[in-house]
């Protein structure tokens, strides 16, 4: 009887143990209920399944209750339980997924998580993420979903018009190195991948999660001496858990060049070429019988009529990316792997019959990356990230007849696709036939560079690059001290090695030397072939973080605080590596989500600064106000956000040069000593150094609104910024050459950058249709404050004051119609102008052009960004499209492609030259007179070649089908999409004369038509 009584006595005790806590914290949930004015509901013991928008379950989605915090995780058949009252909000979160709020009204209630929710619960930060609703910083994101649709080989080109701050340039096509550039509210921005210091541009869209770029001071303070330009943020898709995934897609599709020179044909060349020596005063150059037998094609040989960008360049080539990845994983163990490669062909015509090897320019890129989380302990969390790129470029020698080998001097931009471009832009329709009768390659004592030999005849250059890094990480969680608290630990590693394989040769040119077909000229030599190999590059980059962490909440306070130091050491090639040190902290805190306040802070070096001069501190902080959460307007339905925010940063850029605080010698001139005469070579001061040079300063005001109003449906992010940059890094104007060498680099120059930026979204559906309009604008201002700059003895000649990228010169009054009109109009200054020739504006009335008349040409009004990303979905089918455009920007074009008869007469001529002066075109010419070779006043830089370079680019659109969902389950696959999408479809441009992007003899911009197809496992 006693053991019976001790047992059930040991039984109730153990009940109240259990069950006690439990109970406590059900009746202090009533109590808080009760107090709150809220009516006892309906307990549930509330059951779903939570999957993914394929209808396959999600394993270890958390599900919360929003007001007690209660949770737990859905099992392996996504199948979860959990104990709530009705009226309970439930919050599903799994990463990779967006966060979906559901409130509890039956115990039965499935969910699913995927791309099609509209909101997302956090928003990237420098170091982690934070809070949508409490986040004070001025970002913009775009995720994988936006970015897997543009076919191009870097991330950069992908961004185009995605992004309001973001301005991307794009000035070169050519494949492995037509990476656009960016800017960041005007400034050139640090590329973080995940959280660590690494310019990888030329990776697949495939393993990136979202691209965010950090805007204003408050939100990259923490960087410290790197945080005034803004930030590229990368960050990599990570595994997650559930049961494997695998996607596999495959694409190619067909490129061509969107915009060419249009040069004259070798009738049209030789009638203006007449022209312009008569308008030089000289006899001309080709006969009646020359014009006759180039108007009728009559003598291929003797009068040849060559469409050299036909000839040389292919009309369309091709392009093709192939991706596997895979990803999943348990509660204690996920992955992610990517394997990527890429092969982009050139646009250069080759010679297939005669070589073995490629002569174009070709780009293939081999990509790998794994990153792999591993739950040591419950509490200890392991990342293993590796990544590994192989870039393979080749280009043709494109060496002439004419160019000796490597001499002294001799630079990779001789050879190379470099030189066939220039050549093409250069070459007239009429200077020598492709091949001679007997096979040989065209050519003359002027012309020594066959444009078929200096792409198919020249050898190759061969490009091999290697990238190889490596970051693991330790997270320690640290609940048991205290809620909330966190440690962390990351080593990262990377090193890049290049190498070119030259493998050039030189080739003779012919030319037929009368009627006997036998006899020819030869220029230049056949067969001397050069085969190097040199490293062209190299760097190592090492990088160490320490970081903690507190998240609590006390009661209605948030509270969230990092704490970090890093240190990172970059080298390259043989330099002493640059070594950041870094001390930074961050402290967000929140009152009901409501009231919102963010202070940051950093403690930065540099080693490149002198001893004793090498920290600095910078600091920011933010206040932020959720309108939308105040009582009185808790009513009000069609607004369901409303932030206030503003912020305020000082913050650091090094620009320190190469250790400019120590003084280096040259070498100098040379003595002769002694009655022998011995050469002996002096030591003289190079550059002078300056001990004081430190890192440039900015403050940097930011004042943003977020609004989200008619059930989420329209979303507005505005904000206006204002930063003050001094203290950059310039070189005094006002200098004196009876110093005997070089000004240092000093502190002195000030600028302002400001503008406005929105970012607006639309979506809403009309029973399956789906759709969205997604606008964004920005605006920017930037002015130069002050520049120490020479004396100028008339304002509108001074730089300061003006905008950092504006062209000086002189203004333009139209052309000379007459002698009378040159008669009384003001003498310029060393030529005597004929009618025909370009007038200029006498600006300060003293009856002489020179260079007293230039001033800045272009208006100091803010250049406008505008990007409309817009698309639906209907049952199956997707389709999206981009619009790109810039306003209130200029170009200046000048040069060969431009001007007719450049290289001393030598040179092309091109459609635009039609529009020439002539006395019977007077009142319609566009152009100037035509002569021969350079002309110094029509030449001179003037606003007469700066035109309108605003455009707007269809930059992007696709449309895809997803297959029935009942067909891949036939066939076991979870899903099957077809697509097609295109990048540079059509280009609207104020001057449609050139591309607004790439002008000049560059390698043009690329349209791409592509068609792939994924499918998921």
């Amino acid at each position: 009887m006693r053991k019976t009584y001790l047992k059930q006595l040991m039984l109730f005790s153990l009940t109240v143990y259990t069950a006690g806590p439990a109970l406590a914290y059900a009746n202090t949930i009533r109590v808080e209920r009760h107090v709150a004015g809220k009516i006892e509901s309906r307990r549930l013991e509330v059951t779903g399944t939570v999957s993914d928008n394929f209808g396959n379950p999600l394993f270890g989605v958390n599900v919360a209750i929003k007001e007690t915090g209660t949770s737990v995780s859905t099992d392996k058949n996504g199948k979860y339980k959990i104990s709530a009252v009705e009226g309970d909000i439930l919050i599903f979160t799994l990463n990779g997924y967006l966060v979906k709020e559901v409130e509890v009204k039956e115990a039965l209630l499935n969910v699913s998580l995927g791309e099609s929710q509209k909101r997302q619960a956090a928003t990237p930060v420098l170091y982690g993420e934070q809070s949508t609703v409490t986040n004070l910083q001025s970002t913009s994101t775009v995720y994988n979903t936006d970015l897997i649709k543009v076919p191009v080989a870097g991330i950069n080109n992908a961004l185009s018009g995605r992004l309001a701050g973001l301005y991307t340039l794009q000035s070169n096509g050519r494949p492995g190195a037509d990476g656009t550039s960016v800017t960041v509210r005007g400034n050139t921005p640090l590329v973080l991948v995940n959280g660590i210091p690494r310019d990888y541009p030329s990776i697949d869209p495939e393993e990136i999660e979202s691209v965010t770029i950090l805007k204003d001071g408050l939100s990259t303070v923490m960087l410290g001496q790197q945080a005034s330009n803004g930030v590229i943020m990368i960050t990599t898709r990570k595994g997650e858990v559930g049961k494997q995934r695998i996607s596999l897609t495959a694409q190619a599709g067909l490129q061509s060049a969107i915009k060419l020179p249009k040069p004259l044909g070798a009738f049209d060349y030789a009638t203006l070429y007449n022209e312009a020596l008569t308008n030089d005063g000289k006899a001309p150059r080709y006969t009646a019988a020359d014009l006759n037998a180039w108007a009728t094609g009559s003598d291929p040989v003797f009068h040849p009529d060559v469409d050299w960008y036909s000839t040389i360049l292919k009309p369309n080539t091709t392009f093709s990316r192939y991706n596997l990845n895979t990803y999943g994983g348990g509660n204690s163990t996920r992955y992610f792997l990517d394997v990527d490669y890429l092969n982009q062909s050139g646009i250069l015509r080759q010679d297939n019959e005669r070589n073995t090897y490629s002569t174009n320019t070709d780009y293939k890129r081999y990509l790998v990356r794994t990153n792999i989380d591993i739950d040591i302990t419950p509490t200890t969390l392991l990342n293993l990230n590796l990544f590994g790129r192989i870039q393979n470029g080749n280009q043709p020698g494109g060496v002439s007849a004419s160019t000796a080998i490597f001499t002294t001097g001799t630079t990779l931009s001789n050879f190379g696709s470099n030189n066939v471009f220039s050549q093409l832009a250069s070459i007239p329709n009429n200077a020598y036939p492709v091949f001679n009768p007997n096979g040989s390659l065209g050519g003359t004592s002027d012309y020594q560079t066959n444009l078929w030999g200096a792409t198919t005849r020249s050898g190759y250059f061969y490009n091999s690059s290697r990238d190889v890094s490596a970051d693991i990480s330790l997270k320690k969680t640290l609940n048991n001290v205290t809620k909330g608290l966190w440690l962390r630990g990351l080593a990262s590693f990377n090193t890049s090695v290049s190498e070119n394989i030259i493998r050039t040769k030189q080739y003779a040119v012919y030319k037929l030397a009368g009627t006997n077909p036998d006899v020819y000229q030869k220029f230049g030599v056949d067969g001397q072939q050069v085969n190097l190999s040199t490293n062209t590059g190299q760097s190592r980059n090492l990088f160490v973080d320490f970081s903690a962490g507190l998240n609590k909440t006390f009661g209605s306070h948030s509270l969230n605080t990092l704490l970090k130091f890093n240190s990172q050491s970059a080298q390259t090639a043989n330099q002493i590596p640059m070594i950041f040190n870094n001390l930074s902290a961050r402290v967000d805190y929140n009152y009901k989500e409501k009231y919102l306040a963010e202070v940051a802070l950093s403690y930065s070096g540099l080693n490149r600064y002198e001893k004793g001069s090498r920290y600095g501190l910078f600091y920011g902080f933010g206040l932020g106000w959720n309108v939308a959460k105040e009582d009185f307007l808790k009513d009000t339905k069609w607004l369901n956000a409303l932030k206030i925010r503003a912020n305020y940063a000082y913050t650091g850029n090094a620009n320190a040069g190469y250790f400019a605080y120590n003084q280096y010698y040259v070498s100098g001139a040379t003595y002769n000593y002694g009655t022998t005469p011995t050469a002996i070579t002096g030591v003289a001061e190079g550059t002078l150094a300056n001990p004081h040079i430190t890192w440039e300063k900015a403050n940097q005001y930011n004042i943003g609104i977020d609004a989200s109003l008619f059930n989420n449906k329209f979303s507005v992010a505005a904000d206006y910024f204002n930063n003050e940059n001094f203290d950059l890094v310039q070189t005094r104007g006002r200098n004196s050459a009876l110093l005997g060498t070089a000004y240092p680099l000093e502190n002195i120059g000030i600028s302002r950058y400001s503008g406005v930026e929105f970012d607006l979204k639309y979506s809403n559906h009309v029973g399956n249709f789906n759709y969205y309009v997604a606008p964004n604008i920005f605006s920017l201002q930037k002015i130069i404050k002050y520049q120490d700059e020479i004396g100028r003895p008339y304002p509108w000649m001074e730089r300061t004051g003006q905008r950092e990228d504006q062209t000086f010169g002189y203004v333009a009054d139209g052309l000379f119609q007459n002698q009378a009109e040159i008669n009384s109009s003001a003498k310029i200054q060393g030529y005597n102008p004929v009618p025909g020739d370009i007038k200029y504006r006498d600006l300060n009335n003293d009856g002489i052009i020179n260079e007293l008349d230039t001033r800045a040409l272009k208006n100091n009004n803010p250049i406008w960004f505008y990007g409309l990303n817009l698309g639906f979905s209907y049952k199956g089918f997707d389709f999206s499209a981009l619009l790109q455009g810039v306003q209130n920007r200029y170009i200046y074009v000048s040069g060969i492609t431009e001007w007719a008869f450049q290289n001393n007469g030598l040179g092309q001529a091109f459609e635009q030259n039609l529009g020439r002066w002539t006395p019977a075109t007077a009142s319609t010419a566009t152009q100037p007179r035509l002569t021969i070779g350079s002309n110094p006043n029509n030449e001179a830089t003037s606003s007469y070649w700066l035109h309108d370079g605003s455009y707007v680019r269809l930059k992007n659109v696709e449309l895809g089908y997803t297959l029935p969902k009942g067909l891949t389950n036939k066939l076991k696959l979870t899903s099957v999409r077809l697509f097609v999408n295109g990048v540079n479809l059509y280009t609207l441009s104020a001057y449609d004369k050139v591309d607004p992007e790439v002008f000049g003899s560059g390698y043009p911009l690329q349209k791409v038509v592509n068609a792939g197809l994924n499918v998921k496992f």
